[in-house]
């Protein structure tokens, strides 16, 4: 039994390891490219397949949900921003903050009219509109602001000023988990929240900050001039503490998600690591944070 658990383990490790290692190989080639039309692409694709598993998700799991309306607006919160963005650039950033607000009245708007048409069915129907508008936002919208990220420096002569900005947030989002994973497997005895996650423990948690801030500040030191928007060393070392402790809320949301379905990936396109919202889990969380800051409080 423990050495079948122990080749289970190596053999995930693996493919988790493969799949990293296809993955970076992609947006290596991504950032060779120089231009925008694959970033915006790349990440469109991620977000509609996300979306789909999250009312596949639903599905599966028998929750009563309106996946047409969730496409529709999950749909557009994903191709106004990849458009505009496209076509305008840094341009497009205060026009999406309205798209944003108009998007969202508009689902909650729609939901409410489209049940004038189907019968009340007592506590389902509630429970449909909110899931559906529940996952538009959650996969949909939240995903929508890492996009834009690559648009929020201003940096003469870049097609794709925030792509190192991005490639920052990334790295310090999965070694994040990384960091966890590994520490955890090491030396995790401690259980973090085992009603959620039994194989998170605390030792693998501290191990995720320590990898967190070799990243982020290893890489703001290495390329000061592309990253110079994020602050100073200490700005740089407290935000990165920040986003990595949002990256472990956004793993254990997916976790939250999961459980309460049944099922232990969102999809099977990855190998050792599952579908698209188990890989951009914690981006969900961490992109939201770092756009806003970066928006409205960075000087």
């Amino acid at each position: 039994m423990v050495a079948a658990q122990k080749q289970s383990k190596k053999s995930t490790f693996i493919s988790r390891l493969g799949s990293t290692l296809v993955l970076w190989a992609v947006i290596v080639a991504i950032f060779a490219s120089d231009h925008p039309v694959p970033f915006i692409l790349l990440l469109s694709a991620v977000g509609a397949l996300a979306l789909k598993e999250y009312f596949g998700m639903l599905r599966a799991g028998g929750v009563p949900h309106d996946a047409l309306w969730g496409y529709l607006v999950g749909g557009s919160w994903i191709m106004i921003p990849a458009v505009n963005l496209l076509f305008n650039g840094s341009d497009a950033i205060e026009f999406l903050h309205r798209a944003d607000l108009i998007i969202l009245a508009g689902a909650m708007i729609g939901i409410i009219v489209i049940q004038f048409f189907q019968p009340v069915e007592g506590k389902e129907t509630i429970i449909k509109m909110a899931v559906t508008i529940f996952g538009v936002i959650y996969v949909s919208y939240l995903f929508s602001l890492a996009p834009r990220l690559l648009f929020l420096p201003e940096i003469e002569g870049l097609r794709v000023p925030g792509a190192w900005l991005l490639l920052w947030l990334l790295a310090v989002t999965k070694f994040t988990d990384m960091g966890a994973y590994i520490t955890g497997s090491l030396i995790g005895k401690h259980k973090m929240v085992p009603h959620i996650s039994p194989a998170k423990t605390w030792q693998g948690f501290f191990g995720a900050l320590v990898f967190a801030e070799l990243i982020g500040l290893g890489l703001f030191f290495l390329m000061p001039e592309r990253l110079f928007i994020l602050g100073n060393a200490w700005t740089v070392a407290i935000l990165t503490a920040g986003l990595s402790l949002l990256a472990v809320v956004g793993d254990l949301a997916a976790s939250i998600l999961k459980r309460s379905l049944n099922v232990k990936d969102s999809g099977q396109i990855l190998p050792g690591i599952g579908g698209a919202i188990d890989l951009i889990d914690s981006v969900l969380f961490t992109a939201p944070v770092l756009y806003f800051y970066l928006t409205y409080f960075a000087k």
